[in-house]
């Protein structure tokens, strides 16, 4: 069952009813007694992500700071 919450006490206390909706709760924001908006909780997304493993790096090369090359940083600049 949602609890019911008023804007103003939802606007105070945002933050522990996003960690109550996160826990699986649905809160239901009233405005003067109406029903105006729901706080569910967000859909889970699978596994966190695991940046640079996908694509298999194993070493940044030495010269990775370096100025690119004259053509690639003009295509960057979409001017070539």
């Amino acid at each position: 069952m949602a609890d019911f919450v008023s804007l103003y006490d939802a606007k105070t206390g945002l933050s522990k009813l996003v960690e109550r909706a996160a826990a699986g709760e649905e809160i239901v924001i009233t405005k003067n007694g109406v029903p105006m908006a729901k706080l569910v909780p967000a859909p889970r997304r699978g596994k966190p992500r695991r940046p640079a493993h996908a694509l298999g790096l194993k070493r940044i090369a030495k010269n990775f700071d370096e100025p690119l090359p004259a053509s690639i940083q003009t295509a960057f600049e979409g001017r070539g």
